[in-house]
């Protein structure tokens, strides 16, 4: 990918993105843990975008991709912040996120940031909360007392790594407790045989955000990547349907 970009943070770290000028509201992709831009998700909307005259922008965080860093030094405040500093830096006006799987828990973090620049979401399993939800507790015990916790990755041959630093920097962020104060357009994707985020998760989280303009989309055979091509045709067509309701707004 010959258009790689770089952003340089404040403490030398850079921050490796892709973007294409286009109408607005920006479409910005929130890859999830351990993922980067080069997702197919990632890719099919970027190239959408291309294609359809819209705004878009991919990014990954430190320690992932292209970027500078190491993963496990990595945390949700951190990478927070990474993209609201290169959506500041990089994107003007309205912005609609895309997050999937940890992204979509990015994605309400982040919405939260932007305030009135936030024109609408789109969770695709978001997973918000995993860390207090997703682990046994010998493991929130074992995380707690500073050590990794290694688990078997169906999408690869190494273990998934959580780190101690992420896990208590996660358990600070917890959302689905109280309500969350977004009050923009979301419709949420999950697939019901999603192995690793029950698809219950983005009805709590639909019951949670302020906004009543929220559609929750169950797709019955869908698994937790939702890549698929039926079900990156749907991401499509969802995200079509968001900027049509948006302009109408």
């Amino acid at each position: 990918m010959s258009d790689i970009q770089l952003h340089a943070m404040p403490d030398g770290r850079r921050i490796a993105f892709r973007k294409v000028e286009g109408e607005g509201p920006t479409l910005v992709f929130l890859p999830g843990y351990m993922s980067d831009m080069d997702g197919s998700k990632a890719t099919a909307l970027f190239d959408w975008a291309r294609e359809n005259g819209r705004s878009c922008l991919l990014l990954d965080y430190s320690g992932c991709g292209r970027s500078d860093g190491d993963f496990a030094d990595g945390t949700l405040s951190k990478w927070r912040d990474e993209v609201t500093e290169v959506i500041e830096a990089q994107v003007a006006g309205k912005i609609v996120l895309i997050g999937p799987s940890m992204g979509g828990w990015l994605m309400l973090l982040i919405a939260l940031d932007l305030g009135d620049r936030l024109a609408g979401m789109i969770g695709i399993a978001a997973a918000p909360d995993f860390t207090d939800w997703g682990y046994t507790e010998a493991q929130k015990e074992q995380l707690a007392a500073g050590s990794i916790v290694r688990e078997e990755n169906p999408y690869g041959p190494e273990p998934t790594p959580t780190h101690p630093e992420f896990f208590a920097d996660a358990q600070a962020q917890l959302l689905l407790v109280n309500e969350i104060g977004i009050a923009v357009p979301a419709c949420l994707l999950h697939g019901q045989r999603d192995a690793d985020v029950p698809w219950q998760i983005s009805q709590q989280l639909a019951d949670k955000l302020r906004s009543d303009a929220v559609q929750l989309t169950l797709v019955k055979d869908g698994d937790h990547r939702l890549s698929r091509p039926q079900d990156i045709a749907l991401l499509l067509r969802t995200v079509d349907g968001l900027l049509q309701q948006l302009e109408i707004l």
